[in-house]
C-alpha cells in the first residue's frame, strides 16, 4: 500500500456504520457474492430514492469499503470511505464521527432481524431510535413492530418476560395498510390472543391485496395451520412454493402441515394406512429439503427425527437425535428442547422410562427457564411419583426425585426424598453427601 496508509484506512473503516461494524457478517462470506448483492442494493436505491441517494447509500458504501479492504483493493476501499465522509459532511457536518441518521438505525435493525433471535432485542432498540426522529415513518414502525413480534414469540417459546406487541402492530398497519407482511403478523398476534375471527379478516384482506406475495402467503398458511384448517394452509403453501421453490421456511411449514394431518389421522379408530404413509413421507421429504438447504436449521432436524419416530424408523431418528445432542453450537434453550424431545422419544417410542428420566434431568440441569424445562420437570416428577407410589420405586428412584426437587429449587422436598432414600440405603455416600449439602445450603 503505497499512497494509502493501511492503518489509517482501517481506522476510517471502523468509523463506518455498516454490517461489518455491526458484528454481523459470517466469517466465510464470499466477497464476489457480496459485491453482487451490494450492486443490486445500489441499483434499488437509485430507482426508489433518486433524490436521496447520498442519505440512503451510506451503509451500502460502508460495506463496499470493507469488502474491498478484505480483498486488499485499498484504493477502491478508500474511494468508498471518502464517499461516506463527504456525504456525512453534507448531511450533518460530522465527517469524522459516526453519523446517526434514522435510516441507518433502521437499516441496522433490519440487518439484525435477519441474523436471528439473538439479535431481536438490539433490532427493536434500533427501530426505537429511528422512530424518535420520525415517529410517523411507516418503514420504521413496521420494523419496530416486527422486532417486538419476534421477541414475543421467542420469549413465549423459551421462557421470559413477554412484551405485548399488539399496539405496535396496529400502529404499523395504520401507517401503511398495504404492507401485508405486518398485516399478517397482526392477524397472527390476534389469533394468539384468542381473537382469531378478527385476525382472519386481516388475512382475507391480505390474500386479496397480495395474492402472489410469498412472505404473506407463508404467514397466512401459518395462521390457517394454527387454526386447524390444514388443507387450506397446504394449498396456500403450495402456491407460495411455486413462486419461490427454494424457500426453506415454506418447505418446513409444509412438513409441519403434513405432520399435523398424520397426527389427526392417528386419533381415528381405524386410520387409513395408505394415506398415513403418504402424508408421513411428504412430511419427511419437506423436512429433509429444509435441512439440505439450511444445515443449521435446528427445529427442522428435530421435526425430521420426530417424523422418523412416527414412521417407526427408529435408527434414523436415533442418529439425528445423537447428532443434535453432540452439537456444541446450540443455545441453552435449544439444548433443553432437544433433551426434552429425546426423552419423549425414549419414553413413548423406545419404551425406556429410565433413559427418558435421564434426559429429562439433563434438561433440568440447564437452569434457564424455558417451555421445554417446564415440560421436563412436570413429566419426570410424574414418572417418578407414579413409580414410587405404586410400590415399585427403590432408593435410587426416591433419590432421583430428590435431585429433581433440588434442581427445581425445592430444597425441603429434596431433603425429605434423600432422607427417605438413606433410610432404605443407609451407607450410600452419594445420598449422604447430597443431604449434607442441602442442609448446609438452607
Amino acid at each position: 500500500m503505497s499512497t494509502i496508509s493501511k492503518d489509517s484506512l482501517k481506522t476510517s473503516l471502523l468509523q463506518l456504520e455498516c454490517h461489518f461494524t455491526w458484528t454481523l457478517l459470517k466469517k466465510h462470506n464470499s466477497n464476489e457474492e457480496a459485491l453482487r448483492s451490494l450492486k443490486k442494493a445500489e441499483e434499488a436505491i437509485q430507482k426508489r430514492h433518486p433524490d436521496e441517494i447520498d442519505r440512503r447509500s451510506l451503509v451500502t458504501w460502508g460495506n463496499y469499503a470493507w469488502i474491498y479492504y478484505h480483498m486488499q483493493r485499498y484504493e477502491e476501499a478508500q474511494t468508498y470511505v471518502s464517499k461516506v465522509q463527504n456525504s456525512c459532511k453534507k448531511l450533518s457536518s460530522t465527517a469524522h464521527e459516526k453519523i446517526q441518521l434514522p435510516e441507518i438505525y433502521a437499516e441496522q435493525g433490519w440487518a439484525l432481524l435477519r441474523f436471528g433471535r439473538n439479535y431481536f432485542e438490539r433490532a427493536m432498540n434500533c427501530f426505537e431510535n429511528a422512530l424518535e426522529s420520525e415517529p410517523n415513518n411507516s418503514d420504521f414502525s413496521a420494523g419496530y413492530a416486527t422486532a417486538m413480534y419476534r421477541l414475543e414469540g421467542d420469549t413465549q417459546r423459551y421462557g421470559g418476560e413477554v412484551r405485548p406487541c399488539l399496539e405496535a402492530l396496529k400502529r404499523a398497519v395504520e401507517l401503511n395498510p398495504t404492507d401485508t407482511t405486518v398485516v399478517a403478523l397482526l392477524a397472527l398476534e390476534l389469533q394468539r390472543l384468542n381473537r382469531a375471527n378478527e385476525g382472519e379478516r386481516y388475512i382475507e384482506e391480505g390474500l386479496k391485496k397480495t395474492p402472489d406475495f410469498p412472505v404473506f402467503l407463508r404467514h397466512a398458511a401459518n395462521f390457517y395451520r394454527k387454526k386447524g384448517v390444514v388443507n387450506k394452509a397446504v394449498e396456500i403453501l403450495q402456491k407460495a412454493l411455486a413462486l419461490t421453490p427454494n424457500c426453506v421456511a415454506l418447505h418446513h411449514q409444509l412438513g409441519l402441515c403434513y405432520r399435523l394431518k398424520v397426527l389427526q389421522l392417528k386419533k381415528m379408530r381405524y386410520p387409513p394406512k395408505e394415506e398415513m404413509d403418504n402424508l408421513t413421507q411428504l412430511a419427511i421429504f419437506h423436512f429433509k429439503i429444509a435441512i439440505d438447504k439450511k444445515p443449521v436449521f435446528f427445529s427442522a432436524y428435530s421435526d425430521l427425527a420426530g417424523m422418523y419416530a412416527i414412521d417407526k424408523r427408529y435408527e434414523e431418528a436415533e442418529e439425528i437425535y445423537q447428532k443434535m445432542l453432540q452439537r456444541n453450537d446450540l443455545a441453552c434453550d435449544e439444548k433443553q428442547d432437544i433433551y426434552f424431545k429425546y426423552g419423549h422419544f425414549q419414553q413413548f417410542h423406545m419404551k425406556s422410562e429410565s433413559k427418558a428420566i435421564k434426559y429429562y434431568i439433563e434438561c433440568l440441569k440447564l437452569e434457564i427457564d424455558s417451555y421445554a424445562r417446564k415440560k421436563c420437570s412436570k413429566v419426570v416428577e410424574t414418572l417418578l411419583n407414579q413409580k414410587i407410589e405404586s410400590g415399585l420405586g427403590d432408593a435410587t428412584d426416591i433419590s432421583t426425585l430428590g435431585l429433581v426437587h433440588k434442581l427445581n429449587g425445592k430444597k425441603q422436598e429434596a431433603i425429605e426424598c434423600y432422607e427417605e432414600a438413606i433410610a432404605l440405603d443407609p451407607n450410600n455416600e452419594e445420598y449422604l453427601n447430597a443431604l449434607t449439602e442441602l442442609r448446609l445450603s438452607i
